[in-house]
């Protein structure tokens, strides 16, 4: 019975360092995995929708058309006073 009893002390002084150095690495491992399946908080945006006392944002009315600008199509300009009209000036 003694026998096994050292041999049985001998293998856990092998191990001892190896579970002293993965020790907290598996206590880190489990804190990060608890952390992720807790519940957080969503993040509020504003006042909640289906409260009917929320402020809500006065409305303006806005033309859809009301910058419109017709663009009918005109005949051609000469291009030669376009181009020179658009031209850069010429060095001294």
């Amino acid at each position: 019975m003694s026998a096994h009893s050292s041999c049985t002390r001998a293998h856990a002084d092998r191990l001892l360092p190896l579970i002293r150095s993965v020790a907290p690495l598996a206590a880190a491992a489990i804190a990060v995995a608890l952390a992720a399946c807790s519940q957080t908080p969503r993040p509020l945006a504003g006042p909640d929708p289906s409260d009917p006392r929320s402020p809500v944002r006065m409305t303006a009315y806005r033309s859809v058309i009301g910058p419109y600008q017709s663009q009918r199509p005109v005949e051609p300009a000469p291009w030669r006073e376009q181009n020179e009209r658009i031209a850069p000036a010429p060095k001294p």
